[in-house]
This record gives C-alpha cells, sequence and structure tokens, in this order.
C-alpha cells in the first residue's frame, strides 16, 4: 500500500492524516494495520522511529469509530502500557491527533503526579487509557479502575518494561483483562522472556518484523572514542563546542552521573539540563519543553529516556557512560536519524568499560571505528576464567585454594584440612591437633617470615 486511502479507514482519520501531513505509510503501519484490522493478535517487531504508535492507533480507532458504544463508568475500552511517562504521553498526543474528529473519551495514568486527576477522569469510563503498570495498578487496587470490559490490549515497548521489572505487573494486569481480547504486543527486540510472555498472552499471533532484531540504522554515523575516564567530561564539551550540533542527547548510566555532567556542562559554558527518574513529572515535562523548542540543545539523561524521548531533530547522540546492556546501545542511537535523517552516534570507552563494547559490536554484527585518546594505551587485563586454572608460579609455596578463590597462606594447609578425620557430633569440626597448632605457630612467627614472591604481591592488592 502506498497511501493511507487504501486501509479504508473512515474519513474523519484520514482527514486527521491529511492535516497531519501523513502521506506515505511506513513499512511496519504497511504490514501491521491490514492485520489489526482483521481482528487478529499481532507481536511486531521494529526499532524506534518506524511509525509503531500509528500502526496501532489508527487501526484501532478505526474500530471504535465503527461501533460506537457507551462505555461503563470506571472501565476502558483500550487499554495501552508503556515503560514511561513520557512515551505515555505522547501515545495519547498520538490517538488525540489521529482521532481529532472522532468523540472519543481518553485519559493518561502515569505516576510522578497526584492520582485524585486521574480517579475523576475515569469516573465515566474512557475509550482510550495510556498507562505505566505501577499506576495503572494503583487505580485498580483502589478501585478507581475495572479491567473487564477491555476490548484491545496494547503492549508497548514491551523489551523496556522488561527491563524495568514490569513483568509480574503485566501478567497481574492481564490476568484482570478478558480472555476474549485482541492483543497487540510491540518491541525493539525479542528476548527469551518476552517470548515466553507472548506466548502466554497471545493466540495465534500474526508476527511483524521490518528489520532485523537489534539491528542499528544504517544513517548513523557511529563512533568510538577510547580515552580515561577521567577525560570524559573534557573530551564531551569538546565535542559539543567543535561539532555543528542541533540538538544532543548525552546517556550516562546513573541519575547521580547524569545530574554530575549536567552541572559540568554548565560550569564549561554550555547550557544543558539533566532527566531521569528521580525528577519531579513537572520537572521532566519542563526539561524537555526546553529541549524540544530549542532553548535547551544538550539534554543529559539516564535510559529511562532511551525510549521516552520523541523529539525530532537530534542530530547527536552521545554514550558518556557506555550501556552494560547491549541492546540499549539500540534503543540510546535510535533517538537520532528520525524520519530519513542522518544522525551521528559517539560513544566514549574506558578501559574498564571495554567488554561492553565487545558485546555491542557482537549484537549489531558490525565494528564500529575508533580513535584512541587514552594517556595509557595499554590493553585492559584480561579477566581469568573461572573453568582455566591459574598458572603455578616458581616462586611461590603455596598450593591448593582457600577462601575466595585464594591459595592457603602455608604450606599444606588445604590438604591437613581436608584429611582431618570429622568428630562424633556431626558438626563436620577437625579434631585439635597439638603437633599441628605448634607448626603452625612456629611458621606465622615474626622470625620466620617468608619472603614474598609476585604471586603474594599480587594477591595482596586484591
Amino acid at each position: 500500500m502506498t497511501t493511507f486511502a487504501e486501509f479504508g479507514l473512515a474519513e474523519a482519520i484520514t482527514r486527521a492524516l491529511t492535516e497531519e501531513k501523513y502521506v506515505t505509510p511506513t513499512p511496519i503501519q504497511t504490514q501491521t494495520i491490514p492485520l489489526v484490522i482483521n481482528g487478529g493478535d499481532i507481536i511486531g517487531i521494529a526499532q524506534t522511529g518506524t511509525g509503531k504508535t500509528a500502526a496501532f492507533a489508527l487501526p484501532i480507532l478505526n474500530r471504535l469509530a465503527a461501533n460506537p458504544i457507551r462505555v461503563e463508568r470506571k472501565t476502558c475500552r483500550v487499554l495501552v502500557l508503556s515503560p514511561t511517562r513520557e512515551l505515555s504521553g505522547q501515545i495519547l498526543d498520538s490517538f488525540r491527533a489521529y482521532g481529532r474528529h472522532l468523540r472519543l473519551q481518553t485519559a493518561l495514568a502515569i505516576g510522578g503526579v497526584p492520582m485524585g486527576r486521574q480517579v475523576r477522569s475515569l469516573m465515566n469510563g474512557v475509550d482510550v487509557l495510556v498507562a505505566t503498570p505501577g499506576r495503572l495498578l494503583d487505580l485498580v487496587q483502589q478501585n478507581a479502575l475495572r479491567l473487564n470490559g477491555v476490548e484491545v490490549l496494547v503492549l508497548d515497548e514491551a523489551d523496556r518494561m522488561l527491563d524495568m521489572g514490569f513483568i509480574h505487573d503485566i501478567r497481574k494486569i492481564v490476568a484482570k483483562t478478558p480472555a476474549q481480547r485482541q492483543t497487540l504486543m510491540f518491541s525493539a527486540t525479542m528476548p527469551k522472556e518476552i517470548a515466553e510472555l507472548a506466548a502466554h498472552m497471545l493466540k495465534n499471533p500474526q508476527k511483524v518484523a521490518v528489520t532485523p532484531e537489534a539491528i542499528t540504522v544504517e544513517r548513523i554515523d557511529q563512533r568510538v572514542i577510547h580515552l580515561d575516564y577521567g577525560a570524559k567530561s573534557d573530551v564531551l564539551s569538546e565535542i559539543l563546542r567543535a561539532e555543528t550540533v542541533n540538538r544532543a542527547l548525552v546517556f550516562t548510566r546513573t541519575k547521580h552521573g547524569a545530574d554530575k555532567v549536567a552541572r559540568a556542562l554548565n560550569k564549561s559554558g554550555i547550557a544543558a539540563e539533566a532527566i531521569h527518574g528521580n525528577k519531579s513529572q513537572n520537572q521532566r515535562e519542563r526539561v524537555l519543553a526546553a529541549f524540544r523548542d530549542g532553548r535547551v540543545r544538550t539534554l543529559v539523561a539516564t535510559d529511562i529516556a532511551a525510549r521516552g524521548i520523541d523529539v525530532d531533530g537530534i542530530s547527536h547522540v552521545i554514550n558518556y557512560d557506555m550501556p552494560n546492556i547491549p541492546e540499549s546501545y539500540v534503543h540510546r542511537i535510535g533517538r537520532t536519524a528520525r524520519a530519513g535523517a542522518e544522525g551521528i552516534a559517539i560513544s566514549f570507552c574506558s578501559r574498564d568499560e571495554a567488554p561492553f563494547l565487545r558485546d555491542i559490536e557482537r549484537l549489531i554484527r558490525i565494528t564500529i571505528p575508533s580513535s584512541d585518546r587514552r594517556t595509557d594505551r595499554r590493553p585492559p587485563p584480561l579477566q581469568p576464567s573461572r573453568q582455566t586454572p591459574r598458572p603455578a608460579d616458581a616462586n611461590s609455596r603455596r598450593t591448593g585454594k582457600g577462601r575466595r578463590g585464594q591459595r592457603p597462606p602455608y604450606p599444606g594447609h588445604g590438604q591437613n584440612r581436608q584429611q582431618q578425620p570429622r568428630n562424633g557430633h556431626g558438626k563436620g569440626r577437625p579434631r585439635s591437633n597439638p603437633d599441628q597448632i605448634a607448626s603452625v605457630a612456629f611458621m606465622r612467627s615474626p622470625t620466620r617470615e617468608r619472603p614474598k614472591s609476585p604471586a603474594d604481591a599480587s594477591d595482596a592488592t586484591r
């Protein structure tokens, strides 16, 4: 299909799409919309920025337009679950934009804001409810919402909800919905846990995959800079000044790190704001509004924003900290090169983050071009494998193994403890041996101090 008019959507919906200047559907929309209109369950695998929201919102709105009924009190006909507050708000905005000519009641249920207003909005029932799992369960437990009237259940960014620990909440929510429902699941990746959840929730689903799982967008210019960890702040400031930056999204691994980076940038004369889970909803909305309208061109965020920020014109994504989950790399850099544009993704990699980089390159199946700005260019030390025995040291007199995988502090200690008989009390404690105690005390005396070997020095630093 080459135009939205070919899907057979209601006239009110196509008129709204014309007003939004939507002309040609994306691949995920072309494949998904006819299947959802036919009423089947769907598993959609697509990266961020591919038009997933319209892929499920348009056929759902068409279903509501074709069958307008009065909604019961404290119920909803369509339930959309998403992992973050920002993403939930953006999904609801899309429903309202595409359905502006339909008389539908919609509501948003997210955390970080008082619950009273959300309770009042659900009092008379709504057609479409977009929610985060935690706040939705709070409303159900307080008898402000019943899920027995759900006709369509949508799980957007299902793998992200798994990463954030919502899997058990989702199971509770699904158990409260009717068995006869249409279920749509969308995800950027398909880990084993999500596949098992889909098998439990969906009935004979049809799979729609428009891109290989977890493969990065080809239009993104990816780079890696190997550097010392302490140099990251200066290099970040240098990049933001040297390159033509429309909007830059900087990712850190922790909330404290995001605040620290934002403060350092402002101190160096670069206006920046931080957004993460410890910020209130009003603070997050204020920062995002400033980022969208260009008043702030640099936004520092944790992974909570990797799929919750839908801002056009992000030219640079910078991984200040390498993500320790390879799939998060795909989600982060997916914030740029949207809607056919090009983008740049720069990752800072210190010595201790090298294993994360190897995992990412193994996932995306490419070697990312890199430059080296380290003062110490020695390769990171290899960690000994648990299955590989440590090589013997000719200067070391230690034998056997003690606690934490270290060798015992004096000769024969490991063997003697294993060969001692157990007492008759069943506790497994060795009998006291005066000769052994005297021998140990003699070897531990200061006058008989054995020379330290290289192996001793390495163990002492652990």
